[in-house]
């Protein structure tokens, strides 16, 4: 990958403001970078195998402000490795240092609205290892996401509903501070989802499962 490459991606997905930031961060430590389709777990991640380039990817289909704090939490990992390997814990004092170092001449450029600068400040107190694990910021960027307007989330939802989620059927259990363990009604396998996460087509258990899922 070349700078040039990187800004052809970065220009679709990033606030403009923020373009030059993110190319010096790759130019000073160079990684592979990758757009990703959806993923249900995760919506970026850092990799780093002996004798291959670093590699970041973000969820393509983030919006610009999600898929900025994104790519910046995943260089504060290539950051924290290049410095200290895998001895660092993933989400551990080092990061946080790093990611809140990292984000600062953000809040400072204009690249961000108001409240969601602040809520950004407020988080980099103490961040955490997913933006949707602090319900006040996942809060702000839902409100600049004009796709989510009007959208139901987990949290929303009572605690038995079956609800969609990029085509697959879960119900709703018991919720853990932040994320909820549900149960995907095809594999009955259980997954512990954003509490912030929007869903599609919520309603109560019935027994009837759609699109042909069933007991």
């Amino acid at each position: 990958m070349n700078s040039e490459s990187l800004l052809v991606i970065l220009e679709k997905h990033v606030p403009a403001r923020a373009v030059p930031y993110c190319i010096q961060l790759w130019t000073d430590h160079p990684f592979q970078f990758r757009l990703r389709k959806s993923r249900l777990s995760k919506v970026g991640d850092f990799s780093c195998r002996p004798g291959h380039s670093p590699k970041i990817t973000v969820n393509a289909d983030s919006h610009p402000y999600l898929f900025l704090i994104t790519y910046v939490h995943e260089v504060a990992h290539l950051r924290v490795h290049q410095e200290l390997g895998w001895r660092a814990a993933p989400h551990g004092k080092e990061w946080k240092r790093a990611f809140r170092q990292l984000c600062l001449p953000l809040l400072h450029d204009g690249a961000f609205p108001p409240d969601l600068r602040q809520a950004l400040e407020q988080h980099l107190h103490n961040p955490k290892a997913s933006s949707f694990s602090d319900a006040a910021l996942s809060k702000a960027l839902r409100l600049h996401d004009h796709r989510l307007s009007g959208a139901t989330t987990l949290a929303d939802i009572p605690e038995g509903s079956e609800f969609q989620i990029r085509g697959r059927w879960f119900t709703k259990g018991k919720e853990k501070r932040t994320r909820v363990v549900c149960r995907d009604l095809k594999s009955r396998c259980n997954y512990l989802i954003a509490a912030d996460a929007v869903v599609g087509n919520p309603g109560k258990s019935s027994g009837n499962f759609p699109n042909g899922i069933s007991h």
